[in-house]
């Protein structure tokens, strides 16, 4: 349940629109709600601002078909991350208003309109053209979350001209995220050209030495620019998702 909708509950009640056992009605699930695998945060929202989102890699369709069953009935908005095709299209006959991106692998429900609440633009910058899925896992979960995205893709260091020719959409982003395989260099030159926030994503892409990603992120945590923090390997949504706290408002004391 979202802050909006508790306040229009208070609202009502304090106007005499709804009775007391209608409110309760409605608050009966917070915090949270068990259904046979699961127990849905439905507080979160309330909490950190954003909804509970599903992991869809390890869970059967029908344990996420019963999870967004639930959180589409309390009207937040879903994202499920790491859905390949064949779980998605089961999900979206289920849920027909759902929209897929076979790249990103996030399927996501729209049930209120997102409303842009970032102070600024977030920018996704990625090495190659093989780290886009890993980066569009970060632009669709920023741009749900209320952020403006920018992108700007196969940039990486072997060809330093292409980024620096971007130079401009560098400079005017509040927070960069960095997604880069391989030796995973880029989020440290990155971060050496501006004075914001830059979070780096290392990715499993590389030959046997790169070790899945753990070449790249060693190399990030070791970067010596200050300001360049780092995420798990392949992990474009929690990027966004720091990104988006950054980007977001002070929030009232």
């Amino acid at each position: 349940m979202t802050p909006e909708k508790i306040k229009a509950l208070f609202t009502a009640y304090k106007e005499g629109t709804l009775s007391l056992d209608e409110a309760l009605e409605s608050l009966k699930l917070l915090p949270f709600e068990e259904i046979e695998e699961a127990m849905i945060d439905h507080h979160r929202t309330l909490r950190q601002g954003f909804p509970e989102v599903i992991y869809g890699e390890s869970k059967s369709t029908a344990q996420i078909v019963a999870i967004m069953e639930r959180m589409k009935d309390s009207g937040t908005n879903i994202l499920a991350t790491r859905l390949d095709e064949d779980k998605a299209k089961i999900l979206r006959d289920y849920f027909p208003r759902c929209d897929y991106d076979t790249m990103a692998r996030t399927l996501v429900m729209k049930n209120a309109p997102v409303a842009i609440t970032g102070v600024g633009t977030i920018l996704v910058v990625c090495a190659g053209t093989s780290d886009i899925p890993v980066a569009k896992e970060a632009v669709v979960t920023a741009e749900l979350m209320g952020n403006r995205v920018k992108t700007l893709y196969d940039v990486g260091i072997s060809g330093l001209h292409r980024l620096f020719s971007r130079k401009e959409a560098l400079l005017s982003a509040n927070v960069i995220v960095v997604v880069a395989g391989m030796e995973g260099a880029l989020p440290s030159v990155v971060g050496g050209l501006v004075s914001r926030p830059v979070i780096a994503v290392p990715t499993s892409v590389g030959y046997g030495a790169s070790l899945n990603g753990l070449a790249a992120l060693l190399a990030m945590l070791n970067s010596c620019v200050a300001g360049v923090t780092v995420v798990n390997i392949d992990n474009g949504f929690g990027a966004a998702y720091a990104a988006s706290l950054i980007n977001q408002p002070p929030q009232p004391s």
